[in-house]
């Protein structure tokens, strides 16, 4: 059977000024993620210089700082406990199970002791806890920038930074610290409870030999990190929170972003922290 040519549409013709755009080459989208990076880094560094300056500055926000240190703070006491807690008891159970097995569990409090002291409490605290302060400040200044509250502030002639930013970023590094404290005892405790039942060595003894292996310098190069971290969480917080554009769709992903940002530079900056507290006290290595 022949076909008509005149019935078969011919394929439609290019124009010569059509531009299909190709898709990202690698190194394109290495460049890009690259650029954004240094964005967010300049934007940050801005925030910390701005803060810093509107610290000088009075009047003081004394009630907003105790107000944000009751929100960030107190109120991180129940995740920062059970944290702590079961941390102690999964490391003192784990500790002491390998160590009996080598005649050595006398030395269980002195390694969960040091363990504890300089990295576990600061660390884990500022993990955890930052994840939810971070989280929480992002979803709460996003929500203001979403619905231009902080361009009302700043229409009504008042520092946005010093109002929003600076109660917290002072809460957080008040708070921090005492959280990582409370942490630390916590987790002693849950460890020497679990080896003391578990295991049947004596409390007495545990705190014994933990308390002659752990000096003050051990002890204060895990604390002086904890100022560092809770500044990472306010900060990194309110950067995501205030550049937050694109309704509540985007409070979500500045609060997803905000939280994977703090954990990454904290620990990040719990290595870097580690290596200069060494050098501060080397007698604690």
């Amino acid at each position: 059977m022949a076909i008509d040519s005149r019935k078969i549409a011919p394929p439609p013709r290019s124009s010569r000024y059509s531009f299909v755009p190709k898709p990202p080459g690698r190194w394109q989208a290495y460049i890009k993620r690259a650029s954004t990076f240094l964005v967010h880094l300049g934007q940050v560094s801005k925030l910390i210089q701005q803060t810093f300056v509107a610290l000088f500055q009075r009047p003081l926000e004394i009630r907003a700082t105790l107000h944000q240190l009751e929100m960030l703070g107190v109120r991180s006491l129940g995740i920062a406990a059970v944290v702590a807690l079961f941390t102690g008891l999964v490391m003192a159970t784990q500790f002491a199970y390998g160590l009996q097995k080598f005649g050595g569990m006398e030395y269980t409090g002195r390694i969960v002791g040091l363990s504890f002291a300089r990295e576990l409490a600061p660390a884990l605290t500022a993990l955890v806890v930052g994840a939810r302060i971070g989280s929480g400040i992002t979803a709460e200044l996003g929500s203001m920038a979403v619905t231009e509250q902080i361009d009302a502030i700043r229409a009504l002639g008042a520092d946005p930074i010093k109002k929003l930013v600076l109660p917290r970023l002072l809460a957080c590094i008040v708070a921090m610290p005492i959280l990582a404290a409370f942490a630390l005892v916590l987790g002693f405790a849950g460890a020497m409870f679990i080896t003391s039942v578990e295991f049947g060595l004596p409390s007495s003894f545990f705190l014994q030999t933990a308390l002659e292996s752990v000096r003050f310098s051990d002890y204060f190069s895990g604390m002086f990190k904890t100022p560092f971290f809770g500044a990472i969480a306010a900060i990194l917080g309110c950067h995501f929170g205030l550049i937050t554009r694109g309704g509540t769709e985007g409070v979500g992903n500045s609060t997803t972003r905000s939280v994977v940002a703090i954990s990454i530079t904290i620990l990040i900056s719990d290595f870097v922290l580690t290596k200069v507290s060494m050098l501060i006290w080397p007698a604690a290595v």
